[in-house]
Formats: C-alpha cells, sequence, structure tokens
C-alpha cells in the first residue's frame, strides 16, 4: 500500500510538473499546436525524442530543417569582436525558421510551405541587427569600455551574464529571446526591456 502511494505521488509530481513547463510555451507565439501541418504538437516542429539532426552544435534533439542560407553580418566601426562570423550554433536554429528561407512547417523529414512572415521575418540581411555568434568575455568588455565583464556581472535572473545569456561564451539569439517562453516578457525576452533592463544588461551606456 505505501508502494502504490508513492508511486501515485511521484506521477502527480511528474504531472504538475509537465503542466509548469507546457504552459511556458503554450499561447506563446511559438505555440504551432493550433496549425493544422503540427499534428497539434507543440514541441514536435522543433524537437523529436528520435533521428535527431545533430549537425548543429548545441541543437537540442532537433527535428527542423536547417537555413543553409549565406547572411549579410553587421558591421560597424566601433564593433570590438574580432570572431564575428557567419551565425552558428543556436542562432542557426532560430534562423531556419526567421531568415524567410526555410517554411516553418519543414520538420520531421518533411518539406513544408507555410512561410514566416510580418515582423517575425528578419530575413538573410542581419546588417541591421544586434550583432550575433560573436565571443563576448571580459577580454573585449575591457577592450570595448562599453560592456560589463560577463564573468562578474550579475543580471535580474539570478546568475551571472555568462552563466545566464551567453552559449559557449557567445551571444547568440536566445541571449535576449527565450524561444520556450520561461518568463512571459513581451517578444519572448529573457529580461523585459523597460527602461533599456535587457540592453544595460550587457551594456553600461
Amino acid at each position: 500500500m505505501k508502494k502504490v502511494s508513492i508511486v501515485l505521488m511521484i506521477l502527480a509530481l511528474t504531472a504538475l510538473l509537465s503542466g509548469v513547463s507546457m504552459a511556458e510555451i503554450t499561447g506563446s507565439d511559438h505555440d504551432f499546436s493550433g496549425s493544422g501541418w503540427s499534428g497539434g504538437e507543440i514541441c514536435k516542429p522543433c524537437h523529436t525524442p528520435h533521428h535527431a539532426d545533430t549537425t548543429v552544435a548545441g541543437a537540442p534533439l532537433w527535428n527542423h530543417e536547417v537555413t543553409t542560407s549565406t547572411f549579410t553580418l553587421y558591421s560597424s566601426l566601433t564593433l570590438d569582436a574580432t570572431d564575428l562570423g557567419q551565425p552558428d550554433g543556436v542562432s542557426k536554429l532560430c534562423l531556419s525558421c526567421h531568415d524567410g528561407t526555410v517554411a516553418i512547417d519543414s520538420f520531421g523529414g518533411a518539406t513544408g510551405s507555410t512561410m514566416i512572415s510580418g515582423d517575425a521575418l528578419i530575413g538573410t540581411d542581419l546588417s541591421d541587427d544586434h550583432p550575433i555568434s560573436f565571443t563576448y568575455d571580459d577580454a573585449l568588455a575591457t577592450t570595448d569600455g562599453g560592456l560589463h565583464p560577463p564573468s562578474t556581472a550579475t543580471t535580474s535572473l539570478g546568475g551571472t551574464i555568462q552563466d545566464d545569456l551567453l552559449f559557449g561564451n557567445k551571444v547568440e539569439c536566445s541571449s535576449c529571446h527565450d524561444v520556450h517562453n520561461s518568463h512571459n516578457n513581451e517578444k519572448l525576452l529573457n529580461i523585459a526591456n523597460a527602461s533599456s533592463a535587457l540592453c544595460l544588461t550587457c551594456h553600461n551606456k
């Protein structure tokens, strides 16, 4: 009887935790469960437990077709980062819908036809967007003079910039945006940008 009670308690806790995690993305801009092509699933357009694409570093059980675009990069005389190159890692996954060259419903080996549009369409010209896929470390902060040192400066999420917002010490799309809407902020931001709070997390002016 005792074992049955423990099992029931574990099942109830698992269901509760599953509901919490689903509540984050449910109803957000990345909830495609209401689209006919999704099969009513939230996770499947991006993730799969079997036969995942492992060609992109940092891709968690990836199920979506990956962009092959060559992007026009951000360029500025005031940019001190020296390793700015083509988007990689998690940013390449984001651009696999948002660059407008791959259909949103191109996943699981299928070629879709539903293209992203409106404000969500970034395109392949990133020259007027925040630079991504570059190393942001204490050395860059010192050279730049306008950045907080990521290894020690903290965020409102509770950790350092390096721990909370960087991916392999790089700035990526997900440094600012949380695809799973964990924080329930406008535009899927990791940190709400009222009074430029998100910008000022890394920039000191």
